[in-house]
């Protein structure tokens, strides 16, 4: 698609609510239209020859076209590197802050090119949707998380909120149930459903599927929109990200839906659809996107910090210099775990590679202490700064106050009026508007939840045997000494010496 093709394709009819009202079409609603111009940005990259030795690859379906490398199943680390910088190049046109951006969802479609047989018996369904979805590089988004309801008992149990299955039919399912958060499904062409959490038991609770946004019976009831804000009481000067980054997140609800078996990827299997998560290559994969995305993401706050204690005129302060170092630091991390994912892969199915899973579980940990420091940074270091501002664009077009802002509210180091609040006020969009919170929470819980992010680093060293080797490597040294002093044969023993012996 281009970017004209993805925005008239989002005129499906699908049912969307905010504020009380059903929105008529997404591509020109103030809480959603710029947010979909920028994805479309996106689609005319693909099309652009400057960009296009980074952005696209020949598909590997036998159509002649050319795809977005991330959706193409990986089979060598020069494969893996190209996924990584096309993600970053992708993550740059939206300075990081569209985590899910059309390639995100590409960390699932291209896992049923090379592992359709996990699916069976809807193999075909998945190697369908590999095929369509690469060579349309289809805009997916995902709702795997129960709401936050009983969670004190089982997913079985609550058969009044999550999915499930009502009726089996000859032509496909009836689903009914909600998910969250659904993020970014107001500007998608399809969701994608299944399971993340504690397992479940129930045969109408194991599904995991894809569903159209303009499917019969599908409503997405929207949080509150930061877009929409900054447009009604802002500008694009004082809300630069706010006003065309805002990936509203909804309340997905499913009441009746009907699922054609084509759709259907598991059903009945309680034990798969419960695994599936790390047993399909997902988890491999969607945190190689993930650590891509926040390194640019990075590079842009990194950057920004630089400017700001530059306008604030405290970047010879040495304190300040060790913080952005700091920064720079945790920019370094990230990049250098996105090299590492790609150089020393795992294997897959055939001669498939997957981005390697170590490094991609230790990314999911370190987001979560580095994010909330480099925000502290922040605050710490440009304090007032951040708050020491006007209310409006409008004030610098007023000429009563002009002049007072002109002198008064001007940066340090050649930076004047407009120029420091402009700055200011992109940093503050950035980390301290509710948009700004809303992706620390993000950051935080984008791949699981704070406990998940541990333990499924130890599950994953168990099933791998890394954990039995480590274990092995401690019994090595403790093989080498007992009760009666050391057993290996080129140790000499301290009887000589000893007050013990």
């Amino acid at each position: 698609m281009t970017g004209d093709e993805y925005v008239e394709s989002l005129r499906d009819g699908r049912e969307l609510w905010l504020y009380g009202d059903k929105v008529d079409d997404v591509t020109t609603h103030p809480a959603f239209r710029n947010s979909v111009r920028m994805t479309a940005r996106l689609y005319d990259a693909l099309h652009d020859p400057d960009k296009q030795g980074v952005l696209t690859v020949p598909t590997d379906t036998g159509s002649g076209g050319f795809t977005h490398p991330f959706f193409r199943t990986p089979r060598s680390r020069e494969d893996l590197v190209a996924d990584r910088d096309a993600i970053a190049e992708w993550a740059r046109m939206t300075y990081g802050w569209m985590g899910r951006s059309p390639d995100y969802k590409a960390s699932f479609l291209s896992t049923l090119g090379a592992n359709p047989d996990f699916y069976e018996p809807f193999g075909d369904n998945a190697r369908r949707w590999y095929a369509e979805s690469q060579e349309k590089v289809l805009y997916w988004n995902h709702a795997i998380i129960n709401p936050p309801v009983d969670r004190d008992r089982q997913p079985d149990e609550v058969k009044d909120i999550f999915i499930h299955v009502d009726e089996e039919r000859d032509d496909g399912l009836i689903v009914s149930g909600a998910k969250v958060v659904a993020t970014g499904s107001a500007i998608t062409h399809y969701n994608f459903i299944a399971h993340y959490g504690l397992p479940i038991k129930k045969r109408e609770f194991a599904l995991v599927c894809t569903v159209p946004m303009g499917a019969p019976g599908m409503k997405l009831i929207c949080r509150h929109s930061y877009s929409m804000q900054a447009d009604v009481m802002g500008s694009p000067f004082d809300y630069p990200l706010s006003s065309r980054f805002d990936e509203n997140d909804t309340i997905f609800i499913l009441d009746r839906v009907k699922i054609p078996w084509e759709n259907v990827f598991i059903y009945g299997d309680a034990d798969k659809a419960s695994t599936f998560f790390p047993k399909t290559g997902f988890l491999n994969r969607f945190t190689f996107h993930g650590c891509t995305r926040l390194a640019v993401k990075l590079d842009f706050l990194a950057g920004l910090l630089m400017k700001g204690v530059e306008a604030t005129g405290t970047k010879d302060f040495r304190g300040i210099q060790t913080r952005v170092g700091e920064v720079l630091a945790w920019r370094n991390l990230f990049w250098g775990l996105t090299d590492a994912m790609a150089a020393n892969p795992d294997a897959w199915e055939g001669d498939a590679l997957l981005p390697k899973l170590d490094y991609g579980l230790a990314y999911r940990w370190f987001m979560t202490q580095g994010y909330p420091k480099i925000k502290e940074i922040f605050e710490k270091d440009l304090g007032a700064a951040l708050i020491y501002l006007n209310s409006n664009a409008k004030d610098f077009k007023t000429p009563e106050i002009r002049p007072y802002l002109d002198q008064y509210v001007r940066g340090s180091n050649g930076y004047d009026a407009v120029e420091r609040v402009k700055l200011m006020k992109l940093i503050w969009d950035s980390l301290g508007s509710e948009f700004g919170g809303r992706h620390e929470l993000y950051e935080r819980n984008y791949s699981g939840n704070h406990e998940n992010v541990r333990a499924e680093m130890l599950f994953a060293a168990q099933n791998s045997g890394t954990a039995d080797a480590m274990k092995g490597f401690a019994e090595q040294c403790m093989a080498e000494y007992d009760l009666d002093g050391w057993t290996a044969p080129d140790l000499i023993n301290p009887d000589d010496v000893s007050l013990h012996r």
